[in-house]
């Protein structure tokens, strides 16, 4: 887990991020975790909330102006900007 701290949250992807706060939620929830870590880590899991959000708020984003052509075909898609 300590070496997991020292990635900005910012350049996860949705699936590390949701895969890194479930291994904390998991760590919560065992109640094995010193008081002061668990506040650690529990603010290490808001700011992955907060990247997941933002995440999938762009991917809405991106889907809401998928609109399609008198064919069938996709168009007006924009590349998802994740960094």
């Amino acid at each position: 887990m300590a070496e997991n701290t020292q990635i900005d949250v910012g350049r996860l992807t949705f699936e590390r991020a949701i895969e890194e706060l479930e291994t904390i939620v998991k760590r919560l929830e065992d109640g094995k975790v010193p008081l002061e870590e668990s506040v650690t880590i529990y603010e290490r899991g808001e700011a992955l909330k907060r990247r997941c959000e933002e995440l999938l708020r762009q991917a809405e984003a991106r889907v809401d102006k998928i609109t399609t052509d008198a064919s069938g075909q996709a168009t007006g898609t924009a590349p998802l900007d994740v960094q």
